[in-house]
């Protein structure tokens, strides 16, 4: 620094001694009193920001019994008062940063002449900012302007009127707070590199041990560092560390707060940190784990979007979030699904999404998938949401059969034991989507008309089937009749949405031959609008075999819809969550509501009690997993074998499977049995197969340990039907 520019800022410096005082103790008028009076309204609204904001704390994630599984913050802080931190850390940094401390009210007139001096002089540069100035500037930085660049660059520009504002609120600060208090609140704030920030954090990150219990070289090494936690990183510069730790013991020799033999032994001992990273947990839900990562990705995604919060509000609110996931039930149904998909098969996700049924809630215990949830993708691993999110898998085939079967109980067009057309073929003659013979070897169709026909013989059930049959065996012939008889898709669409399809159909994502990039009429429209009579009137007779992209937690709590009478309520993942003073927070989740009237939901499941008995298509995996209990259930398998599904529940649990392409891979998905699950030429997989054991295989164990054997709901005679119905 040039002598010159140094004299400046020596007058500068004492100019501002000058106007501090005088603007504290004698009043101005005129236009000096205005500049003055705002200058006054600008401190006072800091110093206010100062006590009303609080700073960022880490919030934390439990299970349904309390345990702690996650941890989600920006500044990983855990704060303490002034008794829980012990004197050598006090001293240490007293004796490096402001040796005065206990001397000043405030701002250090001594110590900023005899920094400026120096600095005038052209020697080394000296630092003038009490920790209580330190505190003002870290508390702007680090809390009130943490996510302003703006507020951030003027709270640290090298400028007069910077220093007074900073001055003044130290001045008042000092007034309203106890040295002791002020200590703790500047050791609360202040960095110490990679997202730790304050004593208590630091304490356990660096040396796995609690600010009480710090060691002298410990308490020196911390208090170095506050100085450049970048610099003198011990991890990355432990030569740099070293020797600021061991000029922090110098300082405390000289300010007598440590005997010279102690501070040279000190000296010669290592740093001892932590090895190799700070023992910090993870910042998001990375750190639940492979198995209950995709539950706390819920948890957040949840809290976005139906709990009104904001991500910095959930990343820096310190609250403590007590889910209702079952970390057993969850262990189970992980180990069920990577049984049947290995973790690392490409190109296959397998998902098992478990709620509990009832009128009040529908509480999710379980979010699972055969990947581990995780970054390292040559692990498998992935953060994609995969048993929740609203994905183009392909589509849950026929499982949608169950919204046509609602929508025919309400209309009165069927009843459950009421007899279905089961051909081997159907023209439609409501529905587009034709241009082909059906059967192949017939005439010519009109090219406007929709034709369908089974992937099997069903010449069995063709004579007295039942809709409960149809239910259980799946013939899609059955079900595009009976949309038919509905006269469109809206009845279908709409069962959809109310049993539990909310995100699904209110998405916009393309599906099967509804493109929403296409020009064709459908851009932008949701699922409902598109497949339905306001997209391609009078609608797309596929619309029930399920071809269009879903999510498979909201298809899981369909069948808890069903099992709950026909209450719809949002699938939470929340039990409770009070924030940093261990106060209930309200979190607006949607009411529920009566979707469908009791007796018609106690009347569908009843009719779909049988997927799983001989005969239906769940029937060889319920037996291969020794299944006795009454369930409902519906499989389903979309066009060319790329996705399946299988969707099922008791009166204490329901959930949907779903095995889908993810991430790439040409052709069908080919099921050789469990663990031989690929991706292959033309596919084989149905609904029966890996979804079917992913989900009896949960739940067998998950049941039979503590849940009793209950009957399903009896059916409504007004929704029963009968032959000539």
């Amino acid at each position: 620094m040039r002598k010159a520019d140094g004299l400046f800022k020596l007058i500068g410096l004492c100019l501002l001694a000058g106007v501090l005082v005088a603007g504290m103790l004698f009043p101005v008028v005129g236009a000096a009193g205005v500049m003055s009076n705002q200058a006054s309204e600008t401190v006072e609204k800091t110093s206010s920001d100062l006590a009303d904001i609080p700073p960022p704390l880490v919030t934390t994630v439990t299970d349904s019994t309390g345990k702690p599984i996650a941890t989600l913050y920006d500044q990983y802080r855990l704060p303490v008062n002034e008794n829980q931190i012990n004197e050598a850390m006090k001293w240490a940094l007293v004796s490096v940063e402001d040796k005065r401390f206990y001397d000043h009210h405030g701002v250090d007139w001594q110590g900023t002449l005899r920094a400026a001096v120096s600095n005038s002089t052209g020697a080394d540069t000296q630092g003038a900012s009490t920790l209580t100035q330190q505190y003002v500037k870290n508390y702007l930085i680090n809390v009130v302007y943490r996510t302003d660049q703006v507020g951030q660059k003027k709270a640290q520009e090298q400028s007069v009127a910077r220093k007074l504002k900073e001055a003044r609120i130290a001045i008042q600060l000092e007034t309203k707070l106890s040295k002791q208090q002020i200590l703790a609140g500047y050791l609360n704030i202040v960095e110490f590199s990679r997202q730790i920030f304050g004593i208590g954090a630091a304490a356990h990150a660096y040396f796995d041990t609690t600010p009480e219990k710090l060691t002298v070289p410990q308490a020196a090494l911390l208090a170095g560092l506050v100085n450049n936690p970048i610099n003198n990183d011990p991890w990355k510069h432990a030569d740099k560390a070293t020797a600021r730790r061991n000029l922090v013991l110098d300082r405390m020799v000289e300010n007598k707060k440590l005997a010279k033999a102690d501070a040279d032994r000190f000296k010669g001992e290592p740093l001892g940190v932590v090895p190799d990273f700070p023992a910090k947990p993870a910042a998001n839900c990375i750190g639940a784990g492979p198995e209950s990562g995709f539950f706390c990705q819920y948890v957040e995604d949840y809290l976005l979007k139906a709990g009104g919060m904001t991500k910095d509000q959930l990343y820096t609110g310190g609250y403590t979030i007590k889910t209702t996931l079952d970390e057993r039930a969850n262990h189970e149904a992980k180990v069920s699904a990577e049984a049947q998909v290995k973790k690392t098969q490409p190109y296959v996700a397998n998902t098992l999404s478990l709620i509990r049924p009832g009128k009040e809630r529908h509480e999710v215990v379980a979010l699972a998938a055969n990947r581990d949830y995780g970054q390292n993708q040559d692990e498998g691993q992935t953060t994609y949401a995969l048993p929740t999110g609203v994905y183009n898998t392909g589509g849950a085939g026929s499982t949608y059969k169950i919204f046509t079967s609602a929508a025919a109980l309400e209309k009165g067009v069927s009843g459950i034991y009421s007899p279905v057309q089961v051909p081997d073929s159907y023209t439609s003659h409501v529905f587009t989507g034709g241009g082909k013979s059906c059967p192949p070897t017939g005439p010519p169709l009109n090219s406007k008309w929709y034709c369908v026909g089974n992937a099997g013989d069903y010449s069995r059930i063709a004579q007295g089937a039942t809709l409960q049959t149809a239910l259980a065996t799946s013939p899609n012939t059955a079900f595009v009749e009976l949309e038919d008889r509905l006269g469109s898709t809206a009845p279908g669409i709409d069962m959809a949405r109310r049993l539990g399809m909310r995100d699904t159909m209110a998405s916009n994502i393309g599906g099967g031959t509804v493109d929403p990039k296409s020009d064709d009429g459908n851009k932008n429209k949701t699922q409902a609008e598109a497949y339905g009579p306001n997209g391609r009137s009078p609608g797309f007779g596929a619309f029930t075999l399920g071809f269009s992209p879903l999510s498979g937690l909201e298809l899981g709590n369909v069948a808890a819809t069903i099992l709950s009478g026909g209450v719809w309520c949002p699938p939470t993942p929340l039990a409770s969550v009070t924030d940093r003073n261990g106060q209930p927070v309200p979190v607006k989740e949607a009411p529920c509501e009566q979707a469908v009237p009791e007796g018609l939901a106690n009347t569908l499941a009843v009719g779909m009690s049988k997927d799983d008995q001989p005969g239906g298509t769940s029937a060889g995996a319920a037996s291969a997993a020794k299944w006795d209990r009454p369930i409902i259930g519906k499989t389903g398998t979309t066009q060319g074998n790329v996705s399946a599904t299988f969707v099922g529940g008791t009166p204490q649990l329901a959930g949907a499977a779903m095995t889908f392409k993810f991430g790439g891979g040409q052709g069908g998905i080919c099921d050789a049995g469990p663990g031989n699950v690929r991706v292959c030429g033309s596919g084989n997989i149905f609904g029966g197969k890996a979804p079917a054991r992913t989900w009896f295989g949960a739940m067998k164990n998950i049941m039979d340990d503590s849940q009793p054997r209950m009957e399903l709901p009896q059916p409504d005679p007004q929704y029963m039907g009968g032959p000539g119905r």
